[in-house]
């Protein structure tokens, strides 16, 4: 029904905008806008899955999506209401079995999200608190007819055309909502990113991945150590010294390159809420700090080939080779081989302002840096300078959609530069990267 009336009002704002001169497809058009926040509202009524997808689509929509309708979308909420712990309980005893009793389940959750809520509960013979992640009853069989029913909507709405392209993105969305569900391969992520981060420490900032309680981690339920720490949007963090702010900033950074250039294991989902901040004494000018890595539900499963164009990108990116760069983006599937010299330069121009931070003092903007040359992410508003050039680029003949590896790649960037931003850390990370890009070379 919301697909119907969707698209009965954008045939009807269609036809009135060819009469007065004007494109079909014109952003500021009043029907288009308050159909987009009508199907939005729909999404968000029908709420669990459809709220994820619609949230999915509002990230990676811009590639195939009117910007009206991924605007409308943003503004999902995924502070979903946690379901009462009487219409869990059988779920999950059923699912723990014997070990149910072994626990006591606190019935008011710690949070609440459109797949799952989270609880904390105290294992009886230990007294150890640990926190369980529970997937809602039936997730794993509706997410199918859910995405079918969402692109229905989108048909039906005209918000989409049906075709090869629209297809290939819907069935590589969907895969990536299965991963997010699909809790023995989260739990084995989890455990694998624990031990790459073992031991890794930078500038007084440490790793920590939360332990897995494997003997309550089932389909359904994942089980894990709970860990207490600070939001990095808190105000406790922002009162920190800038040394200790500049640390954290380059721990966050400095595992994106890990995940890239040593691992091949990407977290794409750069949420905040995905990290805590495990703060020493807040007096102090440098401490010993912790970053917490929470969430491994939508780890990446890169290609080698994949990477190593990924890998050769932002190494050319660094030497500022304009061919090279558009080699590296081809073999990403981001321009077609027989791209104009316009478009390749217009790619490649998106990608050296993306990666503005990392180059050599030298080349970064002086309207950004502090007095003593350090680049000054927090006021540099990088995001939103690239955030208008890609919007710019996607109205370009030139424009092809990238793909989902690709998409989920930019958001992680992305989350990285905003996190940093949010901390207001300033400092240079060439040499950061080119130690990373030397050992990778070095392999290669």
């Amino acid at each position: 029904m919301a697909g119907v009336r969707a698209g009965s009002a954008l045939a009807v704002d269609g036809a009135v905008s060819r009469l007065m001169g004007k494109s079909e497809d014109d952003p500021q058009s009043e029907f288009a806008r308050r159909e987009a926040q009508r199907f939005a509202a729909e999404l968000g009524r029908l709420k669990g899955t459809y709220v994820k997808i619609g949230q999915m689509l509002a990230l990676f929509g811009e590639h195939f999506l009117p910007p009206v309708l991924v605007d409308a979308l943003r503004d999902l909420s995924d502070q979903t209401e946690p379901l009462h712990w009487d219409a869990l309980e059988s779920f999950v005893r059923g699912s723990l079995g014997e070990r149910f009793d072994e626990l006591d389940i606190d019935p008011e959750a710690i949070a609440a999200a459109s797949l799952a809520q989270v609880h904390l509960a105290q294992v009886r013979a230990t007294g150890e608190w640990i926190c369980i992640k529970v997937q809602y009853p039936g997730l794993a069989e509706m997410i199918d007819s859910d995405f079918d029913a969402v692109i229905k909507m989108l048909v039906l709405a005209r918000w989409v055309k049906s075709g090869r392209d629209l297809d290939h993105w819907m069935q590589s969305l969907r895969s990536h909502l299965h991963n997010e569900i699909d809790y023995h391969r989260e739990a084995s992520l989890t455990e694998e990113m624990g031990r790459l981060v073992a031991g890794v420490r930078t500038e007084g900032v440490s790793y920590k991945v939360p332990e897995l309680y494997r003997d309550y981690c089932t389909h359904d339920v994942l089980a894990m150590e709970f860990i207490e720490g600070s939001s990095v949007i808190d105000d406790e963090v922002a009162g920190l010294s800038q040394q200790r702010r500049n640390a954290l900033g380059k721990a966050m950074l400095e595992l994106f390159f890990y995940e890239l250039y040593d691992w091949g294991m990407l977290q794409t989902d750069p949420n905040f809420g995905n990290y805590l901040l495990r703060l020493d004494d807040r007096r102090k000018r440098e401490a010993a700090d912790e970053l917490a890595l929470l969430d491994f539900g939508s780890v990446l499963d890169c290609s080698d080939e994949f990477l190593f164009h990924l890998r050769h990108t932002i190494a050319a990116s660094q030497r500022q080779d304009v061919p090279a760069i558009v080699e590296g983006l081809i073999g990403l599937g981001c321009l077609t081989p027989d791209a104009s010299e316009e478009g390749r330069q217009m790619f490649a121009d998106f990608c050296l302002n993306l990666l503005e931070p990392l180059r050599p003092a030298h080349a970064l903007p002086p309207e950004h840096l502090n007095e003593a040359g350090e680049y000054c992410w927090g006021t540099s508003r990088l995001m939103r300078r690239a955030g208008k050039q890609a919007a710019a680029s996607t109205t370009s003949r030139h424009f092809t959609a990238p793909s989902r590896d690709f998409a989920l790649i930019a958001r992680k960037l992305t989350g990285v530069f905003n996190f940093i931003s949010v901390l207001d850390a300033q400092f240079n990370a060439c040499d950061m990267i080119e130690a990373h890009i030397a050992a990778w070379q070095e392999r290669e």
